[in-house]
């Protein structure tokens, strides 16, 4: 496993995602903490709004940039239709596929377009600078849902005692 691949799925500046969803059941997945703005359901949705979009964008189809950051936060409606077991696997179907894409050294290196917010000019990068953004992002608000859990009682999940 490569080091890029290994910040997507694995265990290397943190916790694996696996570690961090772990023991989180619907209930706990939507309690908002005290003076927190989002519930750990809303950080997931959001890791996995901007993984599909780095997907698309590195398979080249230039999905729009969503015109207000709020966009890629669920709504109610968005809540209701998915319940926290299928966004756990929609983020694991999507960051095993974001994985694979960091194994082919020569596809890391093409270059994609990536829109921009409304009235910037659309950025391009590689594969591998998209794939890095992508990580950092995860990785900070996967410490988000760690602090929420931290909050709410339920760190570190029940294996950390093994």
């Amino acid at each position: 496993m490569n080091e890029l691949e290994r910040t997507l799925v694995g265990d290397s500046a943190a916790a694996p995602p696996a570690y961090i969803l772990e023991d989180l059941d619907e209930d706990l997945a939507h309690r908002h903490a005290p003076g927190a703005p989002r519930s750990i359901y809303e950080e997931l949705w959001h890791i996995v709004y901007w993984q599909q979009m780095t997907l698309e964008w590195i398979s080249g189809k230039e999905t729009p940039y969503p015109e207000q950051a709020s966009i890629s936060f669920p709504e109610e409606q968005d809540v209701k239709k998915e319940g926290w077991d299928d966004l756990r696997e929609r983020f694991f179907d999507g960051v095993l596929k974001a994985a694979a894409a960091t194994r082919d050294a020569h596809e890391l290196e093409v270059v994609v377009r990536c829109p921009s917010p409304p009235g910037s000019p659309v950025r391009t990068m590689t594969v591998r600078e998209q794939l890095e953004s992508l990580t950092a992002h995860n990785a900070y608000h996967f410490g988000r849902i760690v602090l929420l859990r931290q909050i709410l009682g339920s760190w570190p999940p029940a294996s950390a005692a093994v």
